[in-house]
């Protein structure tokens, strides 16, 4: 091998060692920022919303216990609350198969009488999107509610739509005095 040759060949040698440097940075750069760029949503980590009721009227805490049940699409109880006192509000979720919520409130006194009253919610169900790496969620817009009146005096609406945002009550709920 002739001089000339070596000399070409350690030029073209060193010549490419900054053109591989300078790609292995470029490449370790767009794998380390471009996959943080790709979303800047945080999903909810529960995306179920819930619908406030807020005790007004003359009884603002019920001081007897309070369960209140639904039943689930498969035609299972399902128990929301379970032996709550000294209640001023409650929350209660908001299905996304049906235009109807019906929900049963059982109130036991201290004195050892219940009472049964049935609560239905109806409602428009609407896809929320949020980002495609979120799972769906539904809102909703309330149209209606109407109750048993055996403890339950009556029902208001406040806020008719429903989201993630459960800092305000959607309903008032008024309860008769037992004069307890």
């Amino acid at each position: 091998m002739t001089d000339r040759k070596r000399k070409g060949i350690e030029k073209a040698r060193h010549g490419s060692r900054p053109l591989c440097v300078l790609l292995f940075l470029l490449s370790f750069f767009v794998s380390m920022i471009l996959p943080s760029s790709c979303t800047s949503i945080d999903c909810p980590l529960n995306n179920r919303v819930y619908a406030k009721f807020k005790l007004s009227g003359t009884v603002t805490t019920i001081s007897d216990t309070l369960n209140i049940s639904t039943i689930k699409v498969t035609g299972e109880d399902s128990v929301l609350i379970n032996d709550d006192v000294e209640v001023d509000s409650f929350m209660l979720p908001m299905s996304y198969r049906g235009a109807e919520d019906v929900f049963y409130v059982r109130i036991k006194s201290k004195s050892g009488t219940s009472t049964l009253d049935t609560l239905k919610v109806k409602k428009l169900d609407h896809t929320h999107f949020e980002s495609v790496d979120c799972k769906p969620s539904f809102f909703h817009t309330i149209t209606g509610v109407e109750s048993t009146h055996h403890r339950i005096d009556s029902v208001v609406i406040k806020l008719e739509y429903v989201t993630y945002d459960d800092s305000k009550p959607h309903f008032y709920i008024y309860f008769k005095d037992t004069g307890n």
